[in-house]
């Protein structure tokens, strides 16, 4: 099977370590990692060729998500499956299904790990699967390779997911981003609980600016929950002042 991954990022690296396992992979990026790429034993490749592959992997910004669709979606096999690998879901979802031809299969993902999490191994890990346009062999079979490899798949609409994320990963980030603007840091004089707290710092400072702006941009339910999460701290302070 061959695989093509546009994008060549944090993430894309980390996928790209165990999909050589199994597939002959493409790899596109806008920059020069033609070394990277092939010291994972992947191939460099242009654009088109990345997209000739039986399934195509765009890991790309949600914020370009958009463009990129649009560019390859003349280049893009009639029978491929196009999987993207965002952190929302219904955004993609629907700019997959409004530039994708009809005949290309979609699924919508989350791979709910990253490079800190999954350094060493997939086992264990949860990833969120939304079959948008897609026949059930074919998702079936890759749902069961994914189990094989001891992942925890998870099958939800998009909307059920972008819902339940803006009350977990995006809740986490903005509460990590929090701590990162305060300034918080290791003390010698803590608690357990406060050991705790500083983890999120490890969850959320190796990823940019972009993939925190893009998160909360994108999900339609981000601003609701901040702006509870923001009422329930003041309210809090109000009890305590009080």
């Amino acid at each position: 099977m061959k695989v093509g991954l546009i994008g060549f990022g944090r993430l894309g690296r980390l996928i790209s370590k165990y999909i050589t396992q199994d597939s002959d992979l493409i790899i596109y990026d806008l920059n020069d990692v033609k070394k990277d790429v092939e010291a994972l034993g992947a191939r460099y490749g242009n654009l088109e060729e990345a997209c000739q592959c039986q399934i195509v992997i765009p890991a790309v910004p949600i914020s370009s998500f958009e463009v990129v669709i649009k560019e390859i979606s003349p280049l893009i096999k009639k029978d491929a499956l196009v999987i993207d690998v965002c952190s929302v879901k219904e955004n993609p979802s629907k700019i997959m299904l409004e530039h994708l031809p009809s005949s290309v299969s979609i699924l919508a993902t989350h791979p709910m790990f990253g490079p800190d999490s999954a350094r060493k191994t997939l086992f264990g890990s949860k990833i969120v699967l939304c079959p948008v346009r897609i026949e059930d062999k074919a998702y079936q079979d890759l749902k069961f390779y994914l189990e094989g490899h001891g992942m925890k798949v998870i099958v939800a609409s998009p909307e059920t997911h972008d819902k339940e994320i803006s009350h977990s990963l995006l809740l986490t980030h903005f509460i990590g981003r929090t701590l990162m603007e305060l300034g918080a840091k290791d003390l010698n004089i803590d608690t357990k609980g406060y050991r705790r707290l500083m983890k999120i710092l490890g969850t959320v400072e190796n990823d940019s600016w972009q993939l925190f702006q893009d998160m909360n941009s994108y999900n339609p339910y981000a601003d609701e929950t901040r702006k509870e999460f923001i009422e329930a701290l003041l309210t809090i302070d109000k009890k305590v002042r009080s």
